[in-house]
């Protein structure tokens, strides 16, 4: 960021994956406590976001409620959405982060962090991506750990392949992934 402020992250100390940042100690900065305009202001930051309530998905409009109870049914049962995305936090708890291998796709966004991991989406209020509310037009969609499939359905269809579901869930009943668009109904 290079801006002012302390900011303290050991895994950029890597000089093959990270040179640039290694050489210039970019995983250490420090600044003296009566120059620092940014880390006091930290706190107030977080608690502000924390509290901003999630959109709240509305029957009718954002999904649709037998469909949703139908999706609810295989999100904890034979699609194991619920492995990962725990109710009701819609994550993992504790240490959340994933290989490629393990989710089924290439390691191209994940090679860049510096744990080379994918981190498990919270999935509430996804409905608010796959409407492109308050977005512009071109970021609607964009699923996934990296924003490569562009609607909820391919979600759903890389899990049909990866984990070998059969029959596929898409052939079951093309509205149960209702549940993830109304991940607070349940």
């Amino acid at each position: 960021m290079h801006g002012k402020g302390t900011f303290f992250d050991p895994r950029l100390d890597n000089a093959t994956k990270f040179p640039v940042a290694a050489a210039n100690g970019f995983g250490h900065i420090r600044t003296n406590p009566d120059e620092d305009p940014i880390t006091p202001k930290l706190p107030a930051l977080q608690l502000y976001q924390l509290a901003l309530p999630s959109p709240v998905p509305q029957a009718g409009i954002d999904f649709d409620k037998d469909a949703a109870a139908r999706g609810d049914v295989l999100f904890s049962g034979k699609a194991q959405c619920n492995n990962c995305h725990v109710e009701p936090l819609w994550t993992e708890p504790g240490w959340n982060l994933h290989k490629p291998s393990e989710i089924g796709i290439d390691s191209f966004e994940a090679d860049r962090a510096p744990d080379g991991v994918y981190k498990t989406m919270n999935l509430g209020g996804i409905f608010v991506r796959e409407r492109g509310v308050f977005m512009k037009p071109e970021n609607k969609g964009r699923f996934y750990h990296d924003g490569r499939f562009n609607t909820l359905m391919d979600v759903v269809n890389h899990y049909d392949k990866f984990l070998v579901v059969h029959p596929p869930l898409f052939f079951q009943d093309s509205t149960v992934f209702c549940i993830i668009r109304n991940i607070y109904y349940s």
